[in-house]
C-alpha cells in the first residue's frame, strides 16, 4: 500500500509568526521535498513572495502554490482539493505538505477536508500546529478578561461576549495538535506564565505548548506529529459546530461571517527610506486600530527589497532579497482589520507620509 503524505497545517492569528514559521521549515528541511501551499486573505501575495526570498533549494517556486482572495475554509471545494490532487499527480511526489492558512482561517474544515474520497487514501493531516502571538496575549490584544466574561455569561445567558477575534482564536486553539508561543522573548516570565496558564484552558488534553522565538523549532517536534487530525474531529469542534451539535442539528453547515474583517492592497513607489516608512505605517494603524499590515517596499538607493510585518504598532522590518534585473521595483502592503476600514483615507494617509500624492 502507498504510504500518504504528511501534511501540516499551520493557522494563528493574524501577525503570530507564520510566514517566519514557514521560513525556517524551508530554511531546515535538509533535501526533504516540500511543497507549499499559502492561503492569503487579501489580494497582494506578500506571503509567497517573502517565501521566495528565503533562499534555500527547498524554496522552489514550482512547489509553491498561492490560494488568494479567500479564506480556504470557505472554498475547499472549489480550490483546496483540486490544489492537493494537482500535487499529488507530480512526479516525484513531495514528500511532505505545508499549509499555511489566513489568519482569518478556521482550521476545522480545512482538516475535515483531508477525508474526501478525491485525496483520502493519499495524504493525512500530520498535525495541525497553532502559532499564537505570546507578545499580543500579554497585552490583551487577542483575549479579554475572560474571567470577568465567564461570570457576565453565568448571570445572563442571553449575553454572547465573544468577539469574532476571539471566537476564531480559541477554534484554532482547539483543534491544534501543537501550539507554538511565539514571541515569547518579548515578554516576562511571569506575564509569559499567566498567557500559558489562560491558553492551557482552550487545549485538548495531551497537545504540547512550546515557547519559541522567531518561529524557530526543532523539526523533529513540527514535522512527524503523526495524529492523523482528520480522523478526529469530535474533539476538535468549533464554536459554530459546539452550538449545532448541542441542539441536535446533524445538518449544519460551515458558517464563518468573514464580514467581521476587512482587508484590502495599496501599491506606492519607492520610500525615501525605512524610518519614512516605519512612522507612517505606525501612524495609521494607530489612529485606525489596524490589527495587521504587512508586505515589501523598495527603499531608495536600497539594492534589496525590505520586508514589513506589523501586528498592531508593533513593525518589524528587514531586507529580504535583492532586486532583480527584471524585477519592477515597487511598493506592496495589505492592511486587514475589523470591518468597515477607511480604505480611501488610509491609503491617502500613507501617500502623503511618503510623498506619494
Amino acid at each position: 500500500m502507498k504510504k500518504k503524505i504528511p501534511a501540516t497545517v499551520i493557522t494563528g492569528f493574524l501577525g503570530a509568526g507564520k510566514t517566519t514559521l514557514v521560513r525556517h521549515v524551508l530554511n531546515n528541511a535538509k533535501g526533504k521535498r516540500i511543497a507549499l501551499i499559502i492561503n492569503e486573505f487579501g489580494d497582494v501575495g506578500v506571503d509567497r513572495d517573502v517565501l521566495k526570498g528565503c533562499g534555500d533549494e527547498a524554496c522552489d517556486e514550482t512547489d509553491m502554490v498561492e490560494l488568494a482572495n479567500g479564506c480556504i475554509c470557505c472554498t475547499v471545494a472549489e480550490d483546496f482539493i483540486p490544489t492537493i490532487t494537482q500535487l499529488l499527480a507530480r512526479e516525484p511526489r513531495p514528500d511532505h505538505i505545508v499549509i499555511e492558512t489566513s489568519g482569518l482561517a478556521l482550521p476545522q474544515p480545512l482538516v475535515r477536508a483531508f477525508n474526501w474520497p478525491e485525496i483520502k487514501a493519499d495524504v493525512t493531516v500530520d498535525g495541525v500546529v497553532t502559532v499564537a502571538d505570546a507578545a499580543a496575549l500579554a497585552d490583551g490584544r487577542f483575549a479579554s478578561d475572560e474571567d470577568a466574561v465567564n461570570k457576565q455569561r453565568q448571570s445572563d445567558e442571553m449575553l454572547d461576549h465573544d468577539t469574532p477575534m476571539g471566537e476564531l482564536f480559541e477554534d484554532q486553539l482547539v483543534c491544534a495538535d501543537l501550539i507554538l508561543l511565539n514571541k515569547s522573548d518579548l515578554v516576562d516570565e511571569e506575564k509569559l506564565n499567566a498567557v500559558e496558564a489562560e491558553l492551557r484552558r482552550h487545549l485538548r488534553d495531551g497537545v504540547k505548548l512550546v515557547r519559541t522565538q522567531k518561529g524557530e523549532v526543532d523539526m523533529a517536534a513540527l514535522l512527524g506529529i503523526e495524529s492523523e487530525s482528520e480522523a478526529d474531529m469530535e474533539q476538535r469542534m468549533s464554536h459554530h459546530e459546539r452550538h449545532h451539535a448541542a441542539e441536535g442539528d446533524e445538518h449544519h453547515h460551515h458558517h464563518h461571517e468573514h464580514d467581521d474583517f476587512d482587508s484590502f492592497s495599496i501599491r506606492l513607489g519607492e520610500i525615501a527610506n525605512k524610518k519614512q516608512l516605519s512612522d507612517a505605517v505606525e501612524n495609521v494603524i494607530r489612529k485606525h486600530d489596524i490589527l495587521r499590515l504587512k508586505g515589501f517596499a523598495a527603499i531608495k538607493d536600497a539594492p534589496a527589497r525590505l520586508s514589513l510585518q506589523a501586528v498592531g504598532p508593533r513593525i518589524d522590518t528587514y531586507f529580504d532579497q535583492v532586486w532583480g534585473e527584471q524585477d519592477e521595483r515597487g511598493t506592496a502592503l495589505v492592511v486587514i482589520g475589523q470591518a468597515p476600514l477607511n480604505r480611501d483615507q488610509i491609503t491617502q494617509e500613507l501617500q502623503a507620509a511618503l510623498g506619494q500624492g
